[in-house]
């Protein structure tokens, strides 16, 4: 299922009438088994991505980043002095596959199984004489088999795929507001394969003790390079509630971060994940969704930097 050169939309009329709904509604229960598979291509491509670039501290050489038409790697440098670039283009339901010297392979995104994907991706990597060595396994998922045995994850319903892309444009418009007034060390605005979700992280320039890990399908040394200093995270996520969430925590957790209400805020702290969580839904219904979920990360990190220096 190699294609050429993507063809015309087929979709672009519906897409068309769409495009003013920045914050749509996104049960999901309605796309899970889609959601599901979807983050396992994720991981997917996002390994070889991990495998390719340069390493960068707390794993920022690893995520997939949003473009005009969807996910994609960036520029990865290959052995041979060229380059490749991975994209999910969630418009033509592609996945884009173009070196730097010209050559490009696509691969049809529709119903299929992790294993079928897999095997194609590897495929297509090979005639394109790109060499890597891509880990088999799952991460940070409960209970996951190795991409080459998945036959049981094969959903893929576009219609859904193009709405969760909606709502991670809008999500990355509001994270990118939030982090263009920290003057201090910042992540981008970056999608990490592993959980599936849109973050940026503020940090105070402080270190931080040893994160204690347990983390399924990813070795505690990993998330020690991750939190190896004191940080103040958000992002959107499309789980946690009925519609998914944004999210907001600190590590380490300053005394008194989990109590009482958030001033000026509807959010509220989830003892399970440890987190605030404001629900998409309550997002999408707002008069002014930009401003809700901006009050809600500005409040999260007050308390998360009530100590910080005063250059953070």
């Amino acid at each position: 299922m190699v294609l050429g050169d993507a063809g015309p939309d087929e979709h672009a009329g519906r897409l068309s009438s769409l495009s003013g709904e920045g914050w749509p509604a996104l049960p999901v229960a309605a796309w899970q088994p889609t959601r599901d598979t979807l983050h396992l291509w994720t991981q997917v491509v996002g390994k070889t991505r991990l495998a390719l670039a340069p390493p960068q501290n707390h794993w920022w050489n690893v995520p997939l980043y949003l473009g005009a038409r969807g996910l994609g790697t960036s520029l990865m440098p290959l052995a041979d002095g060229g380059g490749l670039e991975v994209a999910f283009d969630l418009h033509d339901h592609v996945l884009d596959l173009t070196r730097t010297d010209g050559r490009r392979r696509q691969m049809r995104l529709e119903p299929r199984t992790v294993a079928d994907f897999h095997a194609e991706y590897v495929a297509v990597l090979a005639e394109l004489d790109v060499e890597v060595d891509l880990n088999p396994m799952p991460t940070e998922i409960a209970g996951a088999v190795p991409f080459t045995d998945d036959t049981v994850h094969a959903s893929y319903d576009r219609e859904a795929v193009e709405t969760f892309w909606r709502s991670l444009v809008s999500a990355h418009r509001v994270l990118g507001r939030f982090r263009s007034v920290f003057r201090g060390k910042c992540s981008p605005v970056h999608f990490f394969w592993g959980a599936f979700d849109l973050a940026v992280t503020r940090f105070s320039g402080r270190s931080a003790p040893a994160h204690p890990g347990g983390v399924p399908h990813c070795p505690d040394w990993v998330m020690v390079e991750a939190y190896n200093a004191e940080v103040s995270s958000c992002g959107y996520w499309p789980g946690g509630a009925e519609e998914g969430v944004f999210y907001a925590y600190a590590y380490p957790e300053p005394p008194g971060f989990a109590d009482g209400e958030l001033d000026g805020s509807p959010g509220h702290y989830d003892s399970a994940l440890g987190e605030y969580v404001l629900p998409y839904a309550e997002v999408r219904r707002a008069d002014d969704p930009d401003e809700l979920v901006l009050d809600f990360l500005r409040a999260v990190h007050a308390r998360s930097a009530a100590d910080w220096p005063p250059s953070a």
